[in-house]
């Protein structure tokens, strides 16, 4: 590892394997955040080496106590409430025109802060207004207010850059819509942006409209989350965050449109009835059509351990990781050794971390080739080993495969738990996913329980 010197300091440099090297990252204070692109999918390289350690007789990295639990001091403190990974896409018709996204935020704060990415970017974004207010109905907004970035109320965001807003006096409420406006007046060829979304955003006719709080002019409607990555706010006694990773599984295909009933949205609702001290903040990192081994960046985005930095890393409050994963790098046809490898390395790199991390089973899939014999072999495999051995390398394993499997067919999905595609749990089967998860054995949220208990 090299280091660079800049106008902020010193910062350690990681090298990515394509394209430009990573650059410096500005201190948290709002200005511009630099990244590198993306590399070819470090989980299969990981994992490679990782299958030599263990041949050579090393141990699984043990378990550690997580660094944000060592460093909770139950005081103010910044916490994600929202995220949103991203995949580079075209960024055809959105300049000159205003965007205007509905976020659900998972904690409150009495301050927010947007992060704004054009990490996929290939040249300058330019965002020449910004506002944030309590989500009406449609793409009407109460109140919107502006936001800055260094005081400033625009921002140009450099190719592989990000920002993050300034604080802003808005009140977040844990489940309560907010309402995201940006006017993007100059947008590059190719963007960043969180394709499937599950949720309707809107674009208007060109113009800056971030201001206008009723919903004329947005006659054009999105499936997507372009350009915003997270919403961060200033917690009283920021509660542990939980962060699932992985592929539509995690993403929410299946579930309903606007009902926030996804995984990650089911778990956070029994964490919440689970009282004392278990509720968390669950953020979604999913990413339709992920593989685990492999980046695919036109169809399913860059691999889990190669957006660590930004999709786990990067994120405040983060204790817990959940990986559920596999089922794409089955349809591709990737064997049960390879797969157990990069679980592997993906376990080992979030304990280094000081994380929990918790392995998901793989669910059977009559579609896309995954009921082929070959695929029935390596899942088999992988989910044989989760549940024999799993538990060395990770602390916890989640068994979704018995928790949607047909009992009396278990290459497939329980027809009560299925979506209609063979593929996707419907918002039951998420409710089921959810039921399976070992919550006493997360992290939890420490600050919500009195220190003399």
């Amino acid at each position: 590892m090299t280091a660079r010197h800049s106008a902020w300091g010193t910062r350690p440099i990681r090298g990515r394997a394509r394209g430009r090297e990573a650059v410096p990252v500005r201190p948290d204070d709002g200005a511009v955040r630099w990244r590198g692109r993306r590399g070819p999918a470090g989980a299969a390289v990981l994992g490679t080496l990782l299958a030599g350690l263990v041949a050579a007789g090393c141990a699984p990295v043990p378990s550690v106590v997580p660094a944000a639990a060592a460093a909770t001091t139950c005081t103010p403190g910044w916490t994600a409430a929202w995220h949103a990974a991203q995949q580079a896409v075209p960024g055809d018709s959105l300049a000159g025109r205003t965007l205007r996204m509905v976020v659900r935020p998972g904690a409150a704060g009495e301050q927010l802060r947007l992060r704004l990415s054009n990490r996929h970017g290939d040249g300058p974004l330019r965002v020449a207004a910004m506002t944030v207010g309590t989500a009406g109905p449609g793409a009407a907004v109460a109140r919107p207010v502006p936001l800055t970035v260094g005081g400033a109320p625009a921002a140009e965001i450099p190719a592989g850059a990000e920002v993050l807003t300034d604080p802003a006096p808005v009140a977040a409420a844990a489940g309560v819509p907010l309402t995201v406006s940006l006017f993007l007046a100059e947008v590059p060829r190719t963007i960043g942006s969180h394709p499937v979304a599950m949720r309707t955003a809107w674009l208007s006719g060109p113009g800056d409209r971030t201001a206008a709080p009723d919903a004329a002019g947005f006659d054009t409607t999105l499936q997507s989350w372009p350009v915003l990555t997270g919403l961060e706010v200033l917690a009283p006694r920021p509660d542990g965050v939980v962060l699932a990773i992985g592929d539509s599984l995690v993403d929410g295909v299946g579930s309903t449109p606007g009902g926030d009933d996804r995984f990650p949205d089911q778990l956070a609702a029994r964490l919440s009835a689970a009282g004392g001290d278990r509720p968390m903040t669950v953020l979604n990192a999913g990413l339709s059509r992920n593989q685990l081994l492999q980046d695919d960046p036109p169809a399913g985005g860059d691999a889990p351990s190669t957006r660590w930095d930004d999709d786990v890393a990067a994120v405040p409050g983060v204790r817990d990781v959940v990986l559920l994963v596999g089922t794409n790098d089955l349809a591709a046809g990737a064997a049960g050794g390879d797969l157990v490898a990069g679980l592997q390395g993906f376990a080992q790199r979030a304990r280094a971390a000081g994380l929990r991390v918790f392995l998901t089973t793989i669910p059977p899939s009559a579609s896309g080739g995954r009921a082929t014999p070959t695929a029935v072999a390596a899942r088999d495999e992988v989910n044989g080993w989760l549940r024999s051995d799993g538990r060395r390398w990770a602390d916890g394993v989640i068994d979704a495969a018995a928790a949607l499997g047909d009992p009396g067919d278990p290459r497939r999905l329980r027809p009560d738990l299925d979506s209609g595609d063979g593929l996707h749990p419907s918002p039951a089967g998420y409710r089921a996913l959810a039921a399976s998860v070992p919550v006493g054995e997360l992290s939890g949220s420490p600050c919500r329980v009195s220190p003399d208990r």
